[in-house]
């Protein structure tokens, strides 16, 4: 039997509902062993899922505001991948909750990441059937890295800087980025900008804005002048 209670001390929650975080821990071989197919984690992780998603995505959009809608996805994906919840489910140390069967158990269930990742949404739904969106929100925002914005902006924002920081090595050297078209509708449009060194084209970049055009246009320069542009 796990420890309910230790487990809400760690998490900051309290359940009303007992049932539906005793649900939340059980694997389903652990259901199927007792017999309980409806007992299991596998729903509650299907909601728990989208919860998270929606959170995640309000949360990037409001506090992210200069970073362009493909690297917020990009963003949102790495913080939602199975390799992001593992780290969050042994942070609250999950594994040591969960109800395994005696064959999970045996083969290092309680440390298998997609195991411990489902579980991990599942006690996210868990909280949002039992306290609200307001409940999941909070114990979801928990794991959001207090440096994410500062993180978000440098690696998206800086290949302008980097390109400026090589080239500022040769004083001679200028660079100027020049707009040399648009594309798609007023509600879609597309800018393409191009960078120049001393007058040469040396990148490309299409984007939503012109700041994004420029960025990927100074990455794409930095690459063809052998700089790793992450």
């Amino acid at each position: 039997m796990c420890d309910i209670a230790k487990f809400e001390e760690i998490i900051g929650y309290t359940f009303k509902d007992k049932q539906l975080i005793r649900q939340a821990l059980s694997h389903s071989s652990y259901a199927n062993e007792k017999k309980h197919p409806n007992g299991s984690n596998e729903r509650l992780e299907f909601l728990g899922d989208s919860v998270l998603s929606i959170v995640v995505s309000d949360y990037l959009y409001k506090h992210l505001t200069s970073v362009a809608e493909g690297d917020l996805t990009k963003l949102r994906a790495s913080l939602v991948c199975e390799k992001s919840l593992h780290i969050f489910a042994k942070q609250i140390d999950l594994g040591d909750f969960l109800l395994l069967g005696k064959g999970e158990e045996n083969t290092g269930g309680r440390e298998r990441p997609s195991i411990l990742a489902d579980a991990f949404e599942a006690v996210i739904a868990a909280i949002y059937l039992d306290g609200g969106m307001e409940a999941a929100r909070k114990h979801i925002l928990r794991f959001i890295p207090d440096d994410l914005e500062h993180d978000a902006k440098k690696a998206f924002s800086d290949f302008k800087t980097v390109l400026q920081e090589v080239v500022q090595k040769n004083p001679e050297e200028k660079v100027e980025y020049v707009l040399i078209g648009e594309e798609g509708p007023d509600h879609n449009k597309r800018f393409v900008v191009e960078v120049m060194l001393n007058s040469q084209v040396i990148g490309k970049g299409k984007g939503r804005s012109k700041k994004e055009a420029e960025q990927l246009a100074a990455k794409e320069a930095l690459e063809l002048m052998g700089y790793e542009a992450q």
